[in-house]
Protein backbone atom coordinates (compact mmCIF):
# COMPACT_ATOMS: atom_id res chain seq x y z
CA UNK A 1 0.00 0.00 0.00
CA UNK A 2 1.70 3.54 -0.74
CA UNK A 3 1.82 6.47 1.24
CA UNK A 4 -1.07 9.50 0.94
CA UNK A 5 1.02 11.47 -1.82
CA UNK A 6 0.91 14.63 0.33
CA UNK A 7 3.17 12.38 3.46
CA UNK A 8 5.00 11.10 0.40
CA UNK A 9 6.10 14.76 -0.68
CA UNK A 10 6.45 15.69 3.46
CA UNK A 11 9.35 13.17 3.68
CA UNK A 12 11.68 15.93 2.32
CA UNK A 13 12.07 17.63 5.52
CA UNK A 14 14.40 14.29 6.37
CA UNK A 15 16.37 15.59 3.17
CA UNK A 16 16.36 19.07 5.38
CA UNK A 17 14.48 20.47 3.12
CA UNK A 18 11.67 22.81 4.68
CA UNK A 19 7.46 22.30 4.80
CA UNK A 20 5.71 25.12 3.90
CA UNK A 21 2.24 26.75 5.53
CA UNK A 22 1.03 25.50 2.42
CA UNK A 23 2.22 22.14 2.83
CA UNK A 24 1.41 21.72 6.23
CA UNK A 25 -2.19 22.39 5.52
CA UNK A 26 -2.49 19.77 3.13
CA UNK A 27 -1.54 17.73 5.74
CA UNK A 28 -4.18 18.37 7.74
CA UNK A 29 -6.53 16.70 5.67
CA UNK A 30 -5.38 13.12 6.37
CA UNK A 31 -7.73 10.93 7.98
CA UNK A 32 -7.71 7.51 9.18
CA UNK A 33 -4.27 4.98 8.78
CA UNK A 34 -2.84 7.46 6.95
CA UNK A 35 -2.82 9.19 10.16
CA UNK A 36 0.14 6.50 11.40
CA UNK A 37 2.04 7.21 8.65
CA UNK A 38 2.34 10.38 9.02
CA UNK A 39 2.76 9.73 12.83
CA UNK A 40 5.45 7.47 11.76
CA UNK A 41 7.24 9.97 9.32
CA UNK A 42 7.41 12.80 12.73
CA UNK A 43 9.02 9.98 14.52
CA UNK A 44 11.95 9.38 11.72
CA UNK A 45 12.27 13.10 11.62
CA UNK A 46 12.48 13.16 15.60
CA UNK A 47 14.91 10.45 15.45
CA UNK A 48 16.93 12.22 12.83
CA UNK A 49 17.26 15.51 13.98
CA UNK A 50 16.57 16.14 17.65
CA UNK A 51 16.65 12.09 19.13
CA UNK A 52 17.14 13.14 22.90
CA UNK A 53 14.45 12.43 24.89
CA UNK A 54 14.19 14.66 28.03
CA UNK A 55 11.94 15.23 30.88
CA UNK A 56 11.28 18.51 32.94
CA UNK A 57 9.04 19.64 35.79
CA UNK A 58 7.47 23.19 36.74
CA UNK A 59 6.36 24.31 40.17
CA UNK A 60 3.13 26.71 40.89
CA UNK A 61 5.36 29.21 42.65
CA UNK A 62 2.44 32.19 42.30
CA UNK A 63 -1.12 30.93 42.17
CA UNK A 64 -4.39 32.62 41.18
CA UNK A 65 -6.06 35.77 41.25
CA UNK A 66 -4.14 37.05 37.59
CA UNK A 67 -5.57 40.24 36.61
CA UNK A 68 -5.34 38.56 32.97
CA UNK A 69 -8.20 37.74 31.25
CA UNK A 70 -7.13 34.23 29.56
CA UNK A 71 -9.94 32.31 28.35
CA UNK A 72 -8.82 28.95 29.29
CA UNK A 73 -6.66 29.64 32.41
CA UNK A 74 -8.16 28.61 35.86
CA UNK A 75 -5.99 31.20 37.54
CA UNK A 76 -7.05 34.14 35.79
CA UNK A 77 -9.07 36.72 38.88
CA UNK A 78 -12.17 36.93 35.92
CA UNK A 79 -13.32 33.62 36.08
CA UNK A 80 -14.48 31.34 39.46
CA UNK A 81 -12.78 28.20 39.49
CA UNK A 82 -11.68 26.99 43.24
CA UNK A 83 -7.87 26.53 42.72
CA UNK A 84 -5.81 27.33 45.85
CA UNK A 85 -4.26 30.86 45.16
CA UNK A 86 -1.43 31.87 47.02
CA UNK A 87 1.33 34.43 46.65
CA UNK A 88 4.73 33.79 45.83
CA UNK A 89 6.26 30.76 47.43
CA UNK A 90 9.18 30.96 50.09
CA UNK A 91 12.33 30.43 48.63
CA UNK A 92 12.38 27.38 50.43
CA UNK A 93 9.52 25.92 49.31
CA UNK A 94 10.68 26.40 45.01
CA UNK A 95 14.86 25.00 46.34
CA UNK A 96 12.57 21.84 48.47
CA UNK A 97 10.83 21.30 45.05
CA UNK A 98 13.67 20.98 42.96
CA UNK A 99 15.56 18.53 45.39
CA UNK A 100 12.81 16.81 45.25
CA UNK A 101 12.71 16.12 41.26
CA UNK A 102 16.33 16.42 41.08
CA UNK A 103 16.99 13.31 43.21
CA UNK A 104 14.49 11.24 40.52
CA UNK A 105 16.69 12.48 37.79
CA UNK A 106 15.19 15.16 36.08
CA UNK A 107 17.94 18.03 35.52
CA UNK A 108 15.30 20.52 33.98
CA UNK A 109 13.23 22.72 36.40
CA UNK A 110 10.94 25.41 36.07
CA UNK A 111 9.29 28.51 38.41
CA UNK A 112 6.13 29.58 36.70
CA UNK A 113 4.01 32.17 38.60
CA UNK A 114 0.80 33.64 37.71
CA UNK A 115 0.27 36.96 36.45
CA UNK A 116 0.74 39.86 33.86
CA UNK A 117 4.47 39.71 34.54
CA UNK A 118 7.29 42.14 36.08
CA UNK A 119 7.42 45.08 33.86
CA UNK A 120 9.00 46.39 36.91
CA UNK A 121 11.84 44.62 39.03
CA UNK A 122 10.27 45.40 42.34
CA UNK A 123 10.38 42.88 45.53
CA UNK A 124 9.30 39.89 44.36
CA UNK A 125 11.08 40.08 41.30
CA UNK A 126 14.22 40.68 43.19
CA UNK A 127 13.16 37.79 45.59
CA UNK A 128 12.79 35.31 42.04
CA UNK A 129 16.26 36.04 41.10
CA UNK A 130 17.39 34.93 44.54
CA UNK A 131 16.08 32.19 44.48
CA UNK A 132 17.39 30.83 41.60
CA UNK A 133 20.67 31.93 42.97
CA UNK A 134 20.24 29.88 45.77
CA UNK A 135 19.32 26.95 43.04
CA UNK A 136 22.45 27.18 41.09
CA UNK A 137 24.52 27.14 44.49
CA UNK A 138 22.64 23.86 45.12
CA UNK A 139 22.42 21.97 41.86
CA UNK A 140 25.29 23.46 39.67
CA UNK A 141 24.34 21.32 37.10
CA UNK A 142 20.00 22.04 37.27
CA UNK A 143 18.86 23.98 34.21
CA UNK A 144 16.50 26.26 35.56
CA UNK A 145 13.43 27.59 33.73
CA UNK A 146 11.40 30.38 34.64
CA UNK A 147 7.99 31.13 33.22
CA UNK A 148 7.05 34.99 34.85
CA UNK A 149 5.03 36.80 32.07
CA UNK A 150 5.59 39.32 30.13
CA UNK A 151 9.07 41.30 31.11
CA UNK A 152 10.60 44.87 30.25
CA UNK A 153 14.37 44.63 28.77
CA UNK A 154 16.32 44.99 32.16
CA UNK A 155 14.18 42.52 34.05
CA UNK A 156 15.16 39.74 30.87
CA UNK A 157 18.61 41.08 31.18
CA UNK A 158 18.53 40.30 35.41
CA UNK A 159 17.20 36.80 34.49
CA UNK A 160 19.86 36.25 31.82
CA UNK A 161 22.76 37.58 34.28
CA UNK A 162 21.15 35.08 37.59
CA UNK A 163 21.77 31.98 35.31
CA UNK A 164 17.85 31.72 33.55
CA UNK A 165 18.63 28.35 31.11
CA UNK A 166 14.87 28.67 29.59
CA UNK A 167 12.24 31.12 29.28
CA UNK A 168 8.46 30.19 28.91
CA UNK A 169 6.52 32.58 26.93
CA UNK A 170 3.40 31.25 25.54
CA UNK A 171 2.08 32.42 22.07
CA UNK A 172 -1.20 29.69 22.90
CA UNK A 173 -2.39 30.41 19.37
CA UNK A 174 -2.35 31.73 16.02
CA UNK A 175 -0.80 35.43 16.84
CA UNK A 176 -3.46 37.22 14.63
CA UNK A 177 -6.16 35.61 16.40
CA UNK A 178 -5.01 35.83 19.98
CA UNK A 179 -6.94 38.97 20.94
CA UNK A 180 -10.28 36.79 19.96
CA UNK A 181 -8.98 33.38 21.06
CA UNK A 182 -6.98 34.08 24.64
CA UNK A 183 -7.14 37.30 26.19
CA UNK A 184 -7.70 40.80 24.70
CA UNK A 185 -6.28 42.66 28.38
CA UNK A 186 -2.79 42.37 26.98
CA UNK A 187 -1.43 42.19 23.73
CA UNK A 188 0.52 39.19 21.52
CA UNK A 189 3.04 41.92 20.90
CA UNK A 190 4.04 42.29 24.21
CA UNK A 191 4.91 38.83 24.51
CA UNK A 192 7.17 38.48 21.17
CA UNK A 193 8.99 41.76 22.56
CA UNK A 194 9.68 40.14 25.78
CA UNK A 195 10.84 37.13 23.56
CA UNK A 196 13.07 38.58 21.50
CA UNK A 197 14.62 40.79 25.05
CA UNK A 198 15.71 36.95 26.14
CA UNK A 199 17.31 35.88 23.00
CA UNK A 200 19.30 39.21 22.74
CA UNK A 201 20.74 38.16 26.15
CA UNK A 202 20.95 34.38 25.67
CA UNK A 203 17.90 33.17 27.32
CA UNK A 204 16.53 30.16 25.25
CA UNK A 205 13.06 30.42 24.94
CA UNK A 206 10.22 27.62 25.33
CA UNK A 207 7.13 28.78 23.58
CA UNK A 208 4.24 27.17 21.85
CA UNK A 209 0.54 26.79 22.73
CA UNK A 210 -2.79 24.63 23.14
CA UNK A 211 -5.09 22.92 20.46
CA UNK A 212 -9.11 22.63 21.27
CA UNK A 213 -9.76 26.48 22.38
CA UNK A 214 -12.27 26.77 19.22
CA UNK A 215 -9.07 27.43 16.92
CA UNK A 216 -9.14 25.87 12.97
CA UNK A 217 -6.28 23.80 11.72
CA UNK A 218 -5.15 27.19 9.35
CA UNK A 219 -4.53 28.74 12.88
CA UNK A 220 -2.65 25.78 14.14
CA UNK A 221 -0.25 25.86 11.02
CA UNK A 222 -0.02 29.75 11.58
CA UNK A 223 1.35 28.91 15.21
CA UNK A 224 3.82 26.48 14.12
CA UNK A 225 4.90 28.89 11.30
CA UNK A 226 5.14 31.46 14.33
CA UNK A 227 7.06 29.51 16.51
CA UNK A 228 9.74 28.46 13.62
CA UNK A 229 10.22 32.37 12.47
CA UNK A 230 10.82 33.48 16.38
CA UNK A 231 13.45 30.56 16.00
CA UNK A 232 12.02 29.18 19.27
CA UNK A 233 14.30 26.39 21.50
CA UNK A 234 11.34 24.37 22.66
CA UNK A 235 7.79 24.09 21.61
CA UNK A 236 5.59 23.21 24.40
CA UNK A 237 2.23 21.47 23.27
CA UNK A 238 -1.34 21.37 25.20
CA UNK A 239 -4.19 20.22 24.53
CA UNK A 240 -7.40 21.77 26.30
CA UNK A 241 -9.00 20.41 29.27
CA UNK A 242 -11.73 22.66 29.85
CA UNK A 243 -11.93 23.81 33.99
CA UNK A 244 -15.75 24.58 35.03
CA UNK A 245 -15.63 28.37 35.76
CA UNK A 246 -13.52 29.32 32.33
CA UNK A 247 -15.13 30.70 29.25
CA UNK A 248 -14.04 27.41 27.27
CA UNK A 249 -15.97 25.25 30.22
CA UNK A 250 -18.10 23.68 27.08
CA UNK A 251 -15.65 22.81 24.83
CA UNK A 252 -15.47 19.28 23.40
CA UNK A 253 -11.33 17.48 24.18
CA UNK A 254 -10.14 17.02 20.56
CA UNK A 255 -10.15 13.66 19.47
CA UNK A 256 -6.49 11.80 20.35
CA UNK A 257 -6.11 11.59 16.34
CA UNK A 258 -6.83 15.33 15.33
CA UNK A 259 -4.18 15.71 18.62
CA UNK A 260 -1.93 13.42 17.17
CA UNK A 261 -1.69 14.77 13.77
CA UNK A 262 -1.17 18.13 15.20
CA UNK A 263 2.00 16.87 17.29
CA UNK A 264 3.33 15.37 13.84
CA UNK A 265 2.72 18.21 12.07
CA UNK A 266 4.43 20.55 14.41
CA UNK A 267 7.29 18.29 14.09
CA UNK A 268 7.74 18.27 10.42
CA UNK A 269 7.70 22.22 10.93
CA UNK A 270 10.39 22.59 13.43
CA UNK A 271 11.99 19.46 12.77
CA UNK A 272 15.58 20.05 15.26
CA UNK A 273 13.23 21.62 17.98
CA UNK A 274 12.29 20.06 21.28
CA UNK A 275 8.66 19.54 21.18
CA UNK A 276 7.12 18.91 24.84
CA UNK A 277 3.50 17.67 25.47
CA UNK A 278 2.44 19.53 28.40
CA UNK A 279 -0.95 20.09 29.80
CA UNK A 280 -3.68 16.96 28.05
CA UNK A 281 -0.94 14.34 28.50
CA UNK A 282 -2.99 12.04 30.83
CA UNK A 283 -6.85 13.54 30.23
CA UNK A 284 -6.57 14.40 26.21
CA UNK A 285 -4.39 11.11 25.01
CA UNK A 286 -5.43 8.58 27.78
CA UNK A 287 -4.49 5.36 26.33
CA UNK A 288 -2.55 6.83 23.59
CA UNK A 289 -0.12 9.08 24.67
CA UNK A 290 3.02 6.73 23.76
CA UNK A 291 1.26 7.36 19.90
CA UNK A 292 2.75 10.85 20.34
CA UNK A 293 6.00 10.49 22.20
CA UNK A 294 6.41 8.12 19.31
CA UNK A 295 5.41 10.57 16.72
CA UNK A 296 7.26 13.60 17.22
CA UNK A 297 7.71 14.43 20.93
CA UNK A 298 11.27 14.54 22.93
CA UNK A 299 9.98 15.74 25.96
CA UNK A 300 7.23 15.77 28.52
CA UNK A 301 6.12 17.72 31.83
CA UNK A 302 6.13 15.09 34.66
CA UNK A 303 5.49 15.29 38.43
CA UNK A 304 2.05 17.57 37.72
CA UNK A 305 1.00 20.80 36.31
CA UNK A 306 -0.37 24.36 37.56
CA UNK A 307 -3.83 23.61 38.83
CA UNK A 308 -4.31 20.16 37.40
CA UNK A 309 -2.27 16.86 39.07
CA UNK A 310 -0.60 15.27 36.23
CA UNK A 311 1.72 11.67 36.88
CA UNK A 312 4.36 11.22 39.09
CA UNK A 313 8.31 11.00 38.25
CA UNK A 314 8.57 7.45 38.75
CA UNK A 315 5.50 6.77 36.68
CA UNK A 316 6.69 8.43 33.60
CA UNK A 317 10.14 6.79 34.13
CA UNK A 318 8.71 3.60 33.75
CA UNK A 319 7.14 5.34 30.80
CA UNK A 320 10.04 6.48 29.08
CA UNK A 321 12.11 2.76 29.77
CA UNK A 322 9.14 1.41 28.02
CA UNK A 323 9.37 3.77 25.08
CA UNK A 324 13.25 2.86 24.60
CA UNK A 325 12.24 -0.72 23.63
CA UNK A 326 11.34 1.54 20.33
CA UNK A 327 14.09 3.75 20.31
CA UNK A 328 17.78 4.08 21.37
CA UNK A 329 17.67 7.48 22.21
CA UNK A 330 15.32 7.58 25.62
CA UNK A 331 16.85 9.02 28.35
CA UNK A 332 15.67 8.30 32.25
Amino acid sequence: MRLHPDIERAYKVLDGEELSEAEALTLTGISGCDILDLVSLANKVRDKFAPEIVPCSIINAKSGVCSQNCKFCAQSGFHSTGIETYELLEPEKIIAGARAVYNQGVRTYGIVTSGLGYEETDPEFLRILECMDALKKEFPDLHICVSLGILTENAARLLAEHGAYRYNMNLQTNPERYAELISDTHSIVKKIQTIRSLQKYGVTICCGGIFGLGENWNDRIKMAQACRDLNVDGIPLNVLLPIPGTPLEKRPIMEPSEVAKAFAIFRLMNPAKMIKFAAGRETAMKDFQGLLMLGGMNSMITGGYLTTRGRSVEEDRVFLAHLALFTDHAKH
